[in-house]
């Protein structure tokens, strides 16, 4: 089944006939965690890098922002049976768009948010598409660990 995971949202699941699926990640990052020995995963897509931003927003929707999504999408999959460990973890996501100046740099700065969440929690990223100026699609497809990335104008590629 696909389960879809829009802006400020996470889904972890362990049924391996799921496709995790994220669209339009532009500045926004998408997440992706799996655990190959318990087939069990989830894709977080947040929006900016710090919940100070918003404590009230965060409250709301801690998916949201980095610092708070990112540690409940682990607790998430750790329900599964999920172990960091064994965790495969890639990155999508944190391009340029609609900054044409580069002034917020909203995707940079989401990429290092979670660079620096990753580094004080020993995650080591297994692989990633971030960066540039266009939005990609990524999915998750839990009985595999298949992660597919689509940018525009691109064939689906494996991540």
């Amino acid at each position: 089944m696909e389960i879809v995971v829009g802006i400020s949202d996470m889904k972890v699941s362990n049924n391996p006939d799921d496709v995790i699926i994220s669209y339009s990640l532009g500045s926004c990052i998408g997440v992706i965690i799996w655990d190959p020995e318990v087939k069990a995963g989830g894709l977080l897509h947040y929006l900016l890098p710090d919940s100070n931003l918003d404590k009230e927003k965060a409250k709301k929707n801690p998916f949201m922002f980095s610092d708070s999504g990112v540690p409940l999408l682990f607790r998430e999959a750790y329900k599964f049976g999920a172990n960091k460990k064994r965790m495969i973890v890639k990155v999508v996501g944190g391009a340029q768009v609609l900054d044409n100046s580069g002034f917020f740099n909203i995707g940079k700065r989401n990429a290092l948010a979670l660079r620096k969440i990753f580094w004080k929690n020993n995650v080591i990223v297994a692989g990633s598409d971030v960066g540039g100026t266009v939005n990609r699609t990524v999915s998750l497809h839990i009985g595999t660990g298949a992660i597919l990335v689509k940018r525009p104008g691109r064939e689906v590629f494996a991540l």
